[in-house]
């Protein structure tokens, strides 16, 4: 006979061992699985606990908790909100707040609520990824920063908050592929560079979209000299077809893209 919230459970090779749940404004929810049952059943114990007592915060948690850290928030989030999330979510009344560990907080504007509320992200080598339809995906590229982008040159956090990512803190310094701002002799210019067996220059440029029309004009190079590698291309819908085809035809680049392939 299990202890209170404690249901003994065997693995397919025959371990024995429990899990824990408990039942909250009708809602069945599991707490984890425990070598005993004495773990199991203090697991339930403190999630009573965390569930009916308000002076109980997300900051009262410790490692001596039998609960995992993410358990916890769950726990406090459903208490005090009264909608019940399977991730680390705490929602405030125009923002909410996502916890990957008692150290690293982020912060989402509510409109994402639905959204993190049914992905899990995960941290790796200082960026933050979702799972979504098979796939590992960036959430950098939902606020429209593009993979290769450096901090504080194609993108900023304007309140110095890497970790909030509020639509109005987010400020976008370059949109382009292969373009990036750049101080040569002083002057800030923008460098256009393009991937083949390694970085190459395109060259500098006075504009952002100087730099990308020449991106997009080495890519054509490249192509016609027989690189079949799927660049992505700019689209650049600040100007017209016929200023488009004037920068193009104007815009000079490097030798060595001209010469690429023909050697």
């Amino acid at each position: 006979m299990s202890l209170p919230g404690s249901f003994q459970a065997k693995k397919k090779d025959g371990t024995i061992y429990y899990r824990s749940s408990i039942t909250y404004k009708n809602k069945h929810i599991s707490l984890g699985s425990f070598p005993t049952d004495e773990e199991a059943h203090a697991a339930y114990v403190q999630a009573g606990e965390v569930l009916n007592d308000k002076n109980i915060t997300i900051d009262s948690y410790s490692k001596a908790c039998v609960l995992v850290f993410e358990k916890w928030v769950i726990l406090i989030n459903f208490r005090d909100n009264n909608i019940y999330f399977g991730t680390p979510i705490y929602v405030r009344p125009k923002f909410f707040y996502y916890y990957l560990t008692q150290k690293i907080r982020l912060t989402f504007d509510i409109d994402d609520l639905f959204f993190y509320a049914s992905h899990k992200i995960s941290h790796r080598g200082g960026h933050f990824f979702v799972a979504d339809y098979g796939m590992q995906l960036t959430i950098n590229s939902r606020y429209g920063i593009k993979n290769y982008a450096v901090l504080d040159k194609d993108y900023r956090f304007i309140n110095g908050d890497i970790y909030d990512y509020r639509y109005v803190n987010i400020e976008i310094l370059n949109s382009y592929h292969g373009v990036s701002l750049s101080d040569t002799k002083n002057t800030k210019k923008y460098c256009a560079k393009i991937h083949l067996h390694g970085n190459y220059i395109i060259g500098y440029y006075e504009t952002a979209i100087e730099a990308a029309v020449a991106y997009n004009k080495a890519i054509d190079i490249v192509r016609r000299n027989g690189c079949t590698k799927n660049f992505p291309f700019n689209e650049i819908d600040e100007i017209s077809p016929l200023v488009y085809a004037e920068i193009y035809s104007k815009t000079k680049v490097s030798k060595k893209i001209m010469g690429y392939l023909l050697k």
